[in-house]
């Protein structure tokens, strides 16, 4: 189905199949007295559920497995490729259910009786070549990605392996530029320029900016391509009411999620633009600040 952006970007779910395995077992039918309170609890998970260098609490971990016992739909929602996704969703108990990735370019339905963990629901594609060209016209010292989709990366220098996930093959830039991507990733990207941004917005292309463990990402994707255009789709899926739906997140890539959300959540560390698009504070990715949001949903 193409994507109403122009004819480069389409919308897609390969490689894969694009719907559930109808074999794969769902969650038990929560009774009917609690479908009326029943939320959709997206979760960013570095600097939210896990630190930067990886930690994983086990007051987390419970937190998340309470709500989901209570017939709430947790949905993980992250900048990170399906790959580097999956292993926290085991960490985390998520056997079922769907997880955004890739800043909303990806979502993809838990099945562990698939080869792989999980099938593609919903993939927007793109070609890359006139975005990795202006990233390269405008940020020539930055390293770029692009993401093949369940594997890992193309990439056009080694990153090191605490930067990007997954399996990384390096290849000639021109290499790249062949290669259809659901996003681009720039790592030690600059500040945008307006020179930049609008020639992006030629493409129907739009950069996101994020930091993770001190450095300084980008990810371009088609414009209006986000964890909450994804998550609104699974709304409709799942006929949740906007009101019920709870994001938490610290990240510039969070932004139109916490405002998309009936109540959007910021980490308390979060930079100020992402504490102005939300609702509420909670505490630091170190005080566990995922936490007591999370409980609060067990008591109202």
């Amino acid at each position: 189905m193409t994507f109403d952006l122009g004819s480069s970007v389409e919308r897609a779910a390969t490689p894969g199949p694009a719907v559930p395995d109808p074999a794969v077992p769902s969650r038990p039918t929560v009774p009917d007295a609690l479908q009326a309170d029943r939320k959709l609890v997206a979760l960013d998970v570095d600097g939210t559920l896990m630190t930067y260098d990886e930690f994983l609490s086990e007051e987390i971990c419970d937190a998340v497995s309470d709500v989901r016992a209570a017939g709430h739909q947790v949905v993980l929602a992250t900048g990170r490729p399906l790959v580097a996704l999956m292993p926290v969703a085991h960490l985390l108990g998520i056997d079922d259910g769907w997880v955004v990735c890739s800043n909303g370019s990806v979502t993809a339905r838990i099945a562990p009786g698939s080869p792989n963990g999980f099938v593609l629901d919903d993939v927007v594609m793109f070609d890359p070549h006139h975005a990795l060209r202006v990233v390269r016209d405008h940020m020539p010292l930055a390293k770029v990605a692009v993401e093949e989709i369940g594997v890992g990366y193309w990439v056009n220098e080694v990153f090191p392996e605490r930067m990007l996930h997954g399996l990384h093959t390096v290849m000639e830039f021109e290499e790249l530029c062949g290669r259809e991507t659901a996003r681009v990733v720039a790592a030690d990207a600059q500040a945008p320029s307006r020179d930049f941004q609008e020639a992006l917005r030629l493409l129907g292309l739009i950069d996101t900016y994020f930091v993770i463990g001190g450095t300084r990402w980008m990810d371009v994707a088609p414009h209006g391509v986000t964890k909450a255009s994804a998550l609104e789709r699974l709304r409709g899926l799942m006929g949740i009411a906007r009101e019920h739906t709870v994001a938490i997140g610290d990240g510039g890539n969070d932004l139109d999620m916490l405002a998309w959300a009936g109540r959007g959540v910021a980490m308390g560390h979060a930079e100020a633009q992402v504490i102005a698009a939300a609702d509420e504070v909670t505490g630091s990715i170190l005080d566990d600040g995922a936490v007591p949001v999370l409980r609060s949903l067990l008591t109202g």
